[in-house]
């Protein structure tokens, strides 16, 4: 029966739920020690399941959470045992710990408290190991196994994947040690179309091609490419190469953002080239076309009044007509994405790509080429208004993926930044709080 300390030092530090007991503490300038015991003695034969006979003890010491803001060791009294079976193979065995597995250095909620620390608080590996006075790569190593197994030994994982986003990604800006510099991120926006909660990472595959995604999707169960009903994307046509081949039956989205961005270069495009008409250098301060630069690419519905002021009295100039023009064409396109209506957006969209395919006057070069670009995609633009699927969300990812490079200051290894950024961005949580 322990005594009153003991149980209140077993409360302070939860060690019942290690299935130990504490015996004694002490601390050093370091760490702090707690001496413990199993709660109850275990004599069963791992091998022959007989009991067997006290021999004597042994010390194991693991790492536990901090006390307090100081690393914690458990020195570990535990009972070893000789078998009674005289045909067991087994001769002598040592009790085991619920709390760890064998060979273990850490406690299995020290491991579940490192993922908590990556995956919800953002923090450092370098910070956990100071925290823990382990070294950095040991905490590193109890990750990226625990988080191989959470991902990829896990047949739950692509579960209910409906719709999926793809987008590449630069993880590094290095050259000459052999590895690719783009990654191709998958993306499950499942939740974020169904409004159940935030999207989430599913892998990471080196490279950027068509023959990258097609290999991905190749190598996953024919039940999950039957599942996959939609895939938004930017314009790239290697992406859309390998959806066509291995998805022919899920609707391709391109993304708004890409279709926006890509109105706002060719409208940039333009003011660029009639600056260059009409001042016969580039933009300088004081020059009409690039004072207004930031404007052009503003929705009208943000301008001020100045500002609108402004943006008449560059466009008043009749040489400005084809900045004015392709910059109207770009509201058009924001503005079909914002409508409230998805079905009259799509309608004001395909107007839009009607009118500026062909048949456009001259000197607005930059725009039809924009026209046929869209016209080229317009079944995934249009399907954007169907589905309600954008790479919004596969874009922020991107966001704290490059958060998380300046977390950890760099990465070299590829395979350990792809389950870093799984820890991350993949929505561990429920299932690292559940180990």
């Amino acid at each position: 029966m322990p005594d009153s300390t003991s149980l209140i030092a077993d409360t302070i530090i939860r060690t019942v739920e290690l299935g130990l007991t504490i015996t004694g503490a002490a601390i050093d300038e370091r760490h702090t020690w707690i001496t413990c015991r199993p709660v109850e003695q275990d004599a069963s034969c791992p091998a022959c399941g007989m009991k067997g006979r006290l021999r004597d003890h042994r010390i194991r010491e693991l790492v536990d959470l901090p006390v307090v803001g100081h690393p914690t060791r458990l020195r570990i009294r535990l009972p070893r045992f000789t078998c009674t079976n005289t045909a067991c193979a087994t001769k002598i065995f040592q009790q085991q710990l619920v709390c760890a597995k064998p060979k273990a250095k850490l406690t299995d909620r020290c491991t579940r408290w490192i993922l908590q620390r990556l995956a919800i608080d953002r923090m450092s590996v370098a910070a956990i190991s100071k925290s823990l006075d382990i070294g950095w790569d040991l905490v590193n190593q109890v990750a990226l196994e625990q988080a191989w197994e959470l991902i990829y030994a896990d047949p739950t994982h692509l579960a209910g994947v409906r719709v999926l986003g793809v987008d590449e990604h630069k993880w590094k800006h290095r050259r000459g040690d052999g590895t690719p510099g783009f990654v191709t991120v998958i993306v499950d926006l499942t939740p974020n179309v169904d409004g159940t909660g935030p999207a989430r990472l599913l892998d990471m595959v080196p490279g950027r091609s068509a023959e990258v995604l097609r290999r991905w999707l190749a190598a996953r169960e024919k039940s999950f490419r039957d599942r996959v009903k939609v895939v938004s994307m930017d314009g790239f046509a290697g992406y859309h190469t390998a959806t066509t081949e291995q998805l022919p039956k899920a609707r391709k989205v391109m993304d708004p953002f890409h279709v926006v961005h890509l109105a706002a270069d060719k409208l940039t495009m333009t003011r660029q080239r009639i600056q260059q008409d009409t001042c016969g250098h580039r933009g300088r301060s004081g020059d009409p076309l690039y004072g207004v630069r930031r404007i052009l690419l503003t929705r009208m519905g943000l301008l001020t009044d100045k500002q609108k002021a402004k943006l008449d009295a560059v466009f008043a100039d009749e040489r400005h007509t084809a900045v004015d023009v392709t910059h109207w064409t770009y509201q058009d396109i924001t503005a079909a994405y914002e409508h409230p209506d998805r079905r009259v957006g799509k309608r004001w969209m395909y107007k839009i790509m009607c009118r500026i395919r062909k048949d456009l006057p001259a000197g607005v070069q930059e725009l039809g080429q924009l026209g046929r670009t869209m016209w080229k995609r317009r079944a995934e633009i249009l399907a954007y208004f169907d589905t309600g699927a954008s790479n919004g969300p596969v874009e922020a990812i991107n966001g704290r993926l490059e958060h998380l490079r300046g977390i950890a200051l760099g990465f070299r290894n590829l395979n350990h930044y792809i389950l870093r950024s799984l820890i991350h961005s993949g929505q561990l949580q429920t299932r690292i709080n559940a180990l």
